[in-house]
């Protein structure tokens, strides 16, 4: 990067220490391996000209090219600093302190830190020994809570429970729950398995879906998330709406966006590509991995924890307290990296 003209040496300090938008290696936090692409990248150096402007007082505009785009009412559409600002909103608007939410474990890392913040009680369902949702079991917990989260596809095991049987877990969970199902992975999705989420939503209006920039779009550092609900509770989280909310380059970001779909397409294309060519080697080196539909693979914890695998290689995995890891998919090159380390590992067991 060139140094800045008159940049102070924090500032240089600063700029040098920017995460590397390619990092092979950079694989704990489920990041889109590829940096903005073109023509969002041009559409950001445009905004920044306008940066002394503040945003919409409230994201009108966003809001409205989000549904138009998903094929929903403007006013069924909420907006947040990626999807964990729009679960705190709306967590705010639908619960009390002391109040019950259900949640799978493990899940996502966010969902605990939300519970303590809205001062919630968590029941935790622990998931099946395939990585999936204990869906009964959760029904049954939802009976006197106010809010359950349903992970599809989960993180961190990346598994997708089928259609039919989120349609009958809604059927059990009382009206006046909540139901936050949490879609940041859906671009990864094969399309025969993804939900309509307008559909769904119009037969279960007690449902939020939860969606993201940060995943497939490859905008984490931008932070825009959004959900949708049905017209009633959708006006009610929108009350939670914070004004001067969402920077004024997210509107831009997402238009941008939009506009390079077929990029995208193509990008995540690459990116389940390279997912499953990873799971097809692990397996074929006997390695375990749950049926995964996002950009990440979990291992599950047999023997030797992976943290001991990976820790010397300068692999950055999320790692578990059981042993377990989840590995983001990156490029080819993260890809060997990973195999190598799995590779030594076994080669050590024969030696030994």
């Amino acid at each position: 990067m060139q140094p800045l003209p008159e940049a102070s040496s924090a500032t240089e300090e600063i700029l040098d220490a920017l995460p590397n938008a390619t990092d092979p290696f950079a694989l704990s936090l489920n990041e889109n391996p590829f940096p903005p692409l073109p023509g969002v990248r041009s559409a950001l150096i445009r905004s920044i000209a306008a940066a002394n402007r503040y945003p919409e007082f409230l994201p009108e505009r966003l809001r409205g090219l989000i549904a138009a785009h998903i094929g929903v009412c403007d006013e069924q559409v909420v907006l947040g600093a990626g999807a964990s600002g729009v679960v705190m909103q709306i967590l705010h608007a639908v619960t009390r302190p002391g109040d019950r939410i259900v949640l799978s474990q493990p899940t996502f890392d966010g969902y605990p830190i939300f519970t303590r913040m809205a001062r919630l009680t968590a029941v935790t369902i622990p998931l099946d020994k395939r990585g999936h949702h204990d869906l009964e079991a959760m029904a049954e917990a939802a009976a006197d809570a106010s809010v359950v989260v349903l992970c599809r596809p989960h993180n961190p095991t990346g598994t997708l429970e089928p259609v039919a049987d989120v349609q009958r877990f809604l059927r059990r969970v009382p009206d006046d729950t909540v139901v936050l199902l949490d879609e940041a992975y859906i671009e990864f999705v094969a399309p025969e398995h993804r939900i309509d989420g307008p559909d769904l939503i119009r037969r279960f209006p007690n449902v939020v879906v939860l969606r993201t920039f940060s995943k497939a779009y490859g905008l984490a550092g931008l932070r825009i998330g959004y959900g949708f609900a049905s017209p009633e509770l959708a006006t009610t989280l929108w009350g939670m709406q914070l004004p001067f909310g969402m920077g004024v380059t997210s509107l831009t970001a997402v238009a941008a966006s939009y506009d390079a779909e077929d990029q995208l397409r193509q990008r995540i294309m690459r990116i389940t590509g390279e997912r499953d060519y990873l799971c097809w080697r692990l397996r074929a080196m006997g390695v375990y991995t749950t049926d995964g539909h996002a950009n990440f693979v979990y291992l599950p914890a047999i023997g030797r924890p992976w943290r001991e695998v990976f820790g010397d290689t300068g692999l950055k995995a999320r790692h578990y307290p059981d042993g377990a890891a989840r590995i983001t998919v990156g490029s080819r090159a993260s890809t060997q990296a990973v195999l190598a380390a799995v590779a030594k590992r076994r080669a050590d067991q024969i030696a030994s």
